[in-house]
């Protein structure tokens, strides 16, 4: 592994014990064992500081490697372009910048504008700045309000917390940015749960539930309503059918901007190049990261319509007309050199096409899987984005314990395949096996994770 020795890598399991401190995880049991060190990746592959082999199921944990490890093109791209001009503040232009924007903006009919970010989190709060804004320029600062979702997920950051359906990664985190109003999730397979869910038309019933809110609310203090066109981590959520329709009208009746949250589903993740553009959506935001350079470099965009966008020209002599806001990371030119090169990749390999076949091997395998093993609740997805819900009871669905799911995706760890699972997000709702192999896997990547899982099951379910 790149010429490391055991002694090397000794050396590296030590200095990260003592001085990092890693994401999502606790770290006293570290004080008596080993930290896990990623240590090469190449396509659907990664080893650890053992030599161990793992097919990915996650694209890097977090839903990001889109076009898989050790891509040579991308890092090349970056190479040469940071050799060339690595960095100018976002006030002015760079060449992988511009250029990039137009790539992007020729994949989303109706959007015109990128602003450039460096993560999910903050992509989100340039959109509720930018809501914030027009609201006091054009409405005297009443249309403030953003709408969210219940189970959805917007970053980490306190203003984005405070538009986060996710109460127990919250919680300890407040108190909150006032003005984020929370709405009921459109989960069909837990529909029994919500009052009043009828038994046909969920999908409009659970739309006109956002209704609900802003009359309470009042609608002339809403500014925007921010969904994931699939909720991700708060349990892989597709939205049942007549849901997008129902919450665009909606939308457009009370003046409410559309924002959709693609720092997940974007590049490519549901088969097309956005997971909106599976469900006819026309939004005035629309915010990603994660896949956007595959994480080769931090980039993330928050684009815009052209619409949004003329809100905030002014010839007047205001000094505050402008949207005053930057991110220094914006500015820095790999991010956009590495995603042109993403891009393209996805294009010439016809990754979305793939992206759709082996999306639909996958639920095929995991409801195969389900007549073997009847903790398995319901499978749900779309494109290389999959969720399998466990149960302790098909009818009456009570979701397994998350200690359970836990034993399943250490065991398929054991195995050598690294799988994902709500974790610590929704009470007593963490059931949810998450899968989002890289957009290049093969029918043989699928039916390794699928057996894994199968193993796991019978060892820790019987």
């Amino acid at each position: 592994m790149d010429g490391m020795t055991p002694n090397d890598l000794s050396h590296v399991v030590d200095a990260d014990r003592a001085h990092v401190w890693h994401h999502l995880v606790q770290h006293k049991p570290f004080e008596n064992g080993e930290p896990r060190i990623i240590v090469e990746g190449k396509g659907m592959r990664v080893w650890d500081q053992h030599g161990k082999e793992h097919i990915d199921a996650v694209s890097g944990g977090v839903w990001t490697v889109n076009v898989g490890y050790g891509r040579e093109s991308i890092a090349n791209a970056v190479r040469d372009q940071i050799l060339k001009m690595n960095f100018f503040g976002g006030t002015v232009g760079t060449i992988p910048g511009a250029l990039y924007a137009e790539k992007l903006i020729g994949k989303m009919p109706g959007m015109t504008r990128v602003y450039y970010a460096n993560s999910g989190s903050e992509a989100n709060e340039k959109a509720f700045k930018m809501v914030r804004q027009i609201s006091h320029k054009r409405y005297g600062g009443k249309k403030s309000k953003i709408l969210y979702r219940d189970r959805d997920y917007h970053g980490s950051t306190l203003a984005t917390m405070s538009a986060g359906g996710q109460d127990e990664r919250n919680a300890q985190y407040g108190p909150f940015a006032p003005g984020f109003i929370r709405v009921p999730h459109c989960m069909e397979y837990r529909k029994h749960e919500q009052d009043g869910a009828p038994d046909e038309n969920y999908g409009v019933w659970a739309a006109d539930q956002i209704e609900e809110v802003i009359l309470r609310e009042g609608a002339d203090t809403i500014g925007a309503l921010c969904l994931e066109p699939v909720t991700a981590g708060g349990g892989v959520i597709t939205p049942p059918e007549g849901y997008w329709d129902r919450v665009q009208e909606i939308c457009k009746k009370y003046e409410i901007l559309l924002h959709i949250d693609e720092v997940v589903c974007g590049v490519g993740r549901t088969g097309t190049w956005f997971g909106y553009q599976q469900y006819g959506i026309k939004p005035d935001f629309v915010t990603m990261a994660k896949g956007v350079a595959s994480g080769y470099a931090a980039i993330s965009c928050c684009v815009t319509s052209e619409a949004v966008f003329d809100l905030f020209k002014d010839d007047t002599t205001d000094p505050m007309n402008y949207f005053r806001d930057i991110s220094t990371f914006g500015g820095c030119t790999a991010g956009p050199a590495a995603a042109l090169e993403n891009m393209r990749i996805i294009e010439d390999e016809d990754l979305l096409a793939n992206t759709v076949a082996m999306g639909d091997h996958m639920v095929n395998n995991l409801w195969a899987l389900s007549e073997r093993h009847k903790v398995i609740g319901d499978v749900r997805g779309k494109g290389l984005f999959v969720g399998a819900e466990l149960v302790t009871d098909r009818a009456t669905k009570d979701p397994m314990h998350e200690k359970m799911v836990g034993q399943v995706v250490a065991d398929c760890m054991q195995q050598g395949v690294i799988i994902g699972a709500t974790n610590r997000s929704i009470p007593t709702k963490n059931n949810t096996l998450c899968f989002s192999p890289a957009l290049i896997a093969t029918k043989d990547d699928i039916n390794q994770i699928t057996e894994a899982l199968d193993g796991a099951l019978t060892r820790v379910f019987g």
